[in-house]
C-alpha cells in the first residue's frame, strides 16, 4: 500500500479503508436523510394524540445540529405524520381531489424547518429561533399554530406552567431539556421528571352545564340540513335527566335561528349555540325568548373559511369546487373584535388553538371559556383528538374551566389544570352533565402575555453574537 508524506505531519497518512461493496460512505446525503426523516416522525409522535409527549427532548437532541438537509427531510416526516389526519378527512368528505392540498402543505412546512436549520447554526440559535418559528405561524392571514413543541406536555402535571407563559414557555422547556441533554448535563432528567410527576391541586366546580352533542353529518350541515329537532329532543331528555344543569350549550353552526320550542324547553335557562349564517360564523347567547349577544369568531380557516389571495387564485379555488362539488364557495364574514358574551368567553372551533384569543377573553372579563365547535369534519382521522388536546392548554393558560361542545364530539369539561373531568364518547348522539365555575383574575400569561417569545428572541441574540464574534475577541 502506498502512502503519501504530508510536509506538516509527523508521519504518513494513510487512506480511508475502502468501502465495501454497497455500503454508504461516511457522511453519505442518503444515510442522513433518512436519519432526519426518521427522527422527524419520532417528533411528530411526541405531540398529540399520541402518548409519548415524555420523549420530546430525547428526540430533539438530535435535531440541535445540522443544515437546510436535515431540517427539510425532519419537516417532512414531521408533518407528514402529524398532519395525516388532513388527506383522511378530506378525502372522506370531498372524494379524491380532498386530499391533494395535503402536499403542498406538507411541502412548505418542511421548507420552514429547512430554513430554521439553515438560519440556526448554533444551538442557541436554534432554541430561540424554533420558538420564534412556532409564533411567527400564530399571525397573519395564512396562521396555522399546530405542531408546537409545547404540546408534548399535554399530558404531564407540568402543563400548569403554561398559566405563566403560555405554550410558548412550555416548548422553550421542552427544547432548554433536549440542549442540556446534547450538553451531558444529566441534571435536566430531574427537571423534566419533575414536570411529569407535579401533583395538582383540585378545582372545585360550583355549576353544571348541559352540553348536547347532535352528531349531524357534516356535510348535510353544510348543505343546511341541521335538524334542529335532534337538538331540542337531546336538551329535553338531557335537562329531564339532569334538571341542575344552569346552562345548555349548542354547538358551533347547529341551527339557522333559535327554535321557537327552546323557550317553554329551557325554563329560564340561558342557552349558547352556534349559528349556521351565511356571513359571519356566529355563537350567541339566548334566554326567555330575548338574545343577550353575540360573538362572530374572529379567526377563519384558511381555505376553508375563507380563501386567500381569491383574486389571483380564483381559477385554481373554482376547480378545485367543482371538483369536491361544493358549489361556489364565498368567504364568512370576520369578527370585529375578541370579545365575552356577559361571563362566558367563546371559541369557536378553529380559534380554540390561538392562544391570544383565549387570553384576549380572559383580559376582556370573560369567566368561563365555552368551545364551540365541529370537528366531524375530521372524520375518522385522529384529527378530532388532535385538536381537543390543543384546546385543553387555553383553559391553563387563562386559568379559565373551558366547556366544550362538539357536533361529534369530543365533547367535554376541562379543568382550570387542563384534566379532563367529564367527557362523553364521540361520534354518537348524546349530552354531558359538566361541572364548571366562573372564575375571576389573570393568570400571569393573560396579564403579561407571550413574554416567553421575547425570551426565545433574547436567546436567539445570544446565539448570534456568539456566532458572529471576530476571533480572538476573549483577549482583547
Amino acid at each position: 500500500m502506498k502512502v503519501r508524506e504530508d510536509p506538516k505531519a509527523h508521519g504518513p497518512i494513510l487512506p480511508p479503508p475502502p468501502s465495501k461493496p454497497g455500503e454508504k460512505e461516511p457522511g453519505s446525503p442518503y444515510g442522513g436523510r433518512v436519519k432526519a426523516l426518521a427522527l422527524g416522525l419520532l417528533l411528530a409522535l411526541t405531540l398529540p394524540p399520541f402518548p409519548l409527549g415524555f420523549l420530546a427532548p430525547f428526540v430533539l437532541a438530535f435535531l440541535l445540529k445540522g443544515g437546510f438537509r436535515e431540517g427539510f427531510w425532519a419537516g417532512l416526516g414531521f408533518w407528514g405524520l402529524h398532519l395525516v389526519w388532513l388527506p383522511q378527512s378530506f378525502a372522506q368528505n370531498f372524494g379524491p381531489w380532498g386530499a391533494v392540498p395535503f402536499l403542498p402543505l406538507v411541502l412548505v412546512k418542511a421548507l420552514s424547518f429547512g430554513l430554521l436549520f439553515a438560519l440556526t447554526p448554533n444551538a442557541p440559535m436554534r432554541l430561540g429561533g424554533w420558538v420564534l418559528l412556532e409564533w411567527l405561524t400564530e399571525q397573519g392571514e395564512l396562521a396555522f399554530p399546530w405542531g408546537f413543541l409545547g404540546y408534548a406536555l399535554v399530558e404531564a402535571p407540568g402543563r400548569i406552567l403554561a398559566a405563566w407563559g403560555g405554550v410558548y414557555l412550555l416548548s422553550l422547556l421542552v427544547l432548554l431539556v433536549a440542549y442540556g441533554l446534547r450538553a451531558r448535563r444529566p441534571w435536566v432528567l430531574l427537571l423534566w421528571a419533575l414536570l411529569w410527576l407535579l401533583p395538582l391541586p383540585e378545582a372545585h366546580p360550583e355549576g353544571k352545564a348541559l352540553l348536547v352533542q347532535g352528531n349531524i353529518n357534516p356535510l348535510r350541515k353544510f348543505q343546511g340540513e341541521l335538524d334542529e329537532a335532534v337538538y331540542l329532543r337531546l336538551t329535553e331528555a338531557g335537562l329531564r335527566a339532569h334538571p341542575e344543569a344552569d346552562l345548555v350549550v349548542w354547538p358551533e353552526t347547529a341551527v339557522w335561528r333559535i327554535p321557537q320550542e327552546a323557550e317553554a324547553l329551557l325554563q329560564g335557562r340561558p342557552l349558547l349555540t352556534g349559528l349556521n349564517l351565511l356571513g359571519p360564523n356566529r355563537a350567541v347567547l339566548y334566554r326567555e325568548g330575548k338574545l343577550l349577544g353575540h360573538y362572530d369568531k374572529t379567526r377563519l380557516v384558511p381555505f376553508g373559511e375563507r380563501f386567500p389571495f381569491r383574486e389571483a387564485l380564483g381559477g385554481v379555488y373554482a376547480f378545485f369546487f367543482r371538483a369536491m362539488g361544493l358549489g361556489d364557495l364565498q368567504d364568512r364574514t370576520p369578527g370585529e373584535k375578541v370579545a365575552p358574551i356577559g361571563p362566558y368567553g367563546v371559541l369557536i372551533c378553529y380559534e380554540s388553538v390561538f392562544p391570544s384569543v383565549a387570553r384576549g377573553l380572559a383580559r376582556e372579563g370573560a369567566r368561563v371559556l365555552v368551545l364551540l365547535t365541529n370537528d366531524a369534519w375530521f372524520g375518522p382521522s385522529f384529527g378530532g383528538r388532535q385538536h381537543f388536546a390543543l384546546g385543553r392548554l387555553r383553559a391553563v393558560e387563562t386559568g379559565r374551566w373551558l366547556l366544550r361542545a362538539g357536533n361529534d364530539g369530543i365533547t367535554a369539561s376541562v379543568d382550570p389544570f387542563g384534566r379532563v373531568v367529564a367527557e362523553i364518547p364521540p361520534h354518537q348522539e348524546g349530552f354531558l352533565l359538566a361541572p364548571y365555575a366562573l372564575r375571576t383574575g389573570l393568570t400571569p400569561y393573560a396579564r403579561f402575555g407571550d413574554w416567553a417569545v421575547g425570551l426565545a428572541l433574547t436567546i436567539f441574540l445570544l446565539g448570534l453574537i456568539l456566532r458572529v464574534r471576530p476571533p480572538g475577541w476573549r483577549n482583547r
